[in-house]
């Protein structure tokens, strides 16, 4: 309760009393009732040069946060990741990392890697497979400030997320992007991705539904 009270003073803060009222009434509604339809992807973690993907910014710069000791660290600096994360201190601890931008040292844009099943679960509830025993990781729990919108920090958190994965020797990673979720599907396309299956999910006062579709192509509509 803490962490969720903290998060909803922050985005008053940053986004206003609208903004923190609108998803406050749509995390209430997702707790009633839930449909969510989704795109599942497979990115291969094949070598990419970083200056195809480098933000339309200046003053950037990247940390990665693999443990609750480092982000403690990077609140003394003044940057606090579990206060926009209501999970981050429970991934953290469960194997999930945290890939941050930061901008004239402020938070610009936060993106997450799970690299076990229990860290998945805290950044993504949408319960498609992930063979982490095999090598493969997952992704999620991305989020750009609205004030550093539409500087490409999308694509170069997802390139830094995929890069990372790579050198520490994981084979693929995988995540669902709602289908509506249209800039975060023309994000991913610079990157060659396979959409593998179309999944649905249904959430009623607890009781879940899962189906998954296999698909034999990448929809055109997300092709650059």
């Amino acid at each position: 309760m803490r962490a969720l009270y903290t998060r909803t003073k922050t985005i008053l803060r940053e986004e206003g009393l609208a903004t923190t009222l609108k998803r406050g009434i749509t995390v209430l509604r997702r707790y009633l009732i839930r449909y969510d339809q989704v795109y599942l992807y497979k990115h291969s973690l094949v070598e990419r040069d970083e200056t195809d993907f480098l933000p339309r910014i200046e003053n950037f710069s990247v940390e990665i946060v693999s443990s609750n000791s480092q982000a403690a660290e990077l609140a003394a600096k003044g940057i606090d990741i579990r206060q926009l994360s209501t999970h981050a201190e429970k991934s953290l601890d469960k194997g999930g990392i945290a890939f941050c931008i930061l901008v004239d040292n402020e938070l610009a844009h936060i993106g997450w890697a799970a690299l076990t099943e229990e860290a998945k679960k805290t950044i993504d509830d949408v319960p498609y497979h992930v063979d982490f025993s095999n090598g493969e990781a997952c992704t999620g729990g991305t989020r750009t400030l609205p004030k550093y919108g539409r500087q490409g920090l999308m694509v170069y958190g997802y390139f830094k997320r995929l890069q990372y994965l790579r050198e520490i020797g994981r084979v693929a990673s995988r995540n669902a992007v709602a289908i509506d979720n249209i800039a975060s599907h023309r994000a991913h396309a610079r990157f060659k991705p396979t959409i593998y299956a179309k999944g649905r999910l249904l959430k009623v006062l607890g009781l879940q539904f899962w189906k998954e579709i296999s698909l034999d192509q990448e929809p055109l509509i997300f092709q650059e």
